[in-house]
């Protein structure tokens, strides 16, 4: 009996959330997470602009050299990784000391999202 009333009492307390969360909700999606909305593939100067402003974010952050927001992309080229194809950004900072961070792989999706950054191109 004692679970009976627990879940009605639940059942009750927790039903205003599904009215809440039904399917007309509306994130109003005009705002900007620092990924695209849009599912249309971007094109290779996009695709440079979203891995540039992301090296400004990481170096901001202290994740990479400050120096790396200077650099202009050397390549950019679609390559497929598992099953999924994405944009493939490449940086040279020459004023790195470390040779095996003189390159910089910026991974971005073909609509556009930012994926990861590397020094491996993996």
């Amino acid at each position: 009996m004692r679970f009976y009333v627990l879940f009605f009492t639940l059942s009750i307390a927790l039903s205003p959330i599904t009215v809440i969360a039904g399917k007309d909700h509306d994130h109003g999606h005009d705002h900007d997470h620092g990924h695209s909305h849009s599912h249309d593939p971007v094109s290779q100067s996009q695709a440079e602009k979203v891995a540039m402003s992301n090296i400004a974010r990481l170096a901001k952050k202290g994740k990479i050299d400050n120096s790396w927001t200077s650099v202009k992309a050397s390549s950019a080229e679609k390559k497929k990784f598992g099953k999924k194809m994405e944009w493939v950004v490449v940086f040279n900072n020459k004023n790195i000391k470390d040779p095996k961070k003189q390159t910089l792989y910026v991974f971005v999706g073909l609509t556009g999202e930012y994926i990861a950054a590397n020094y491996s191109g993996k």
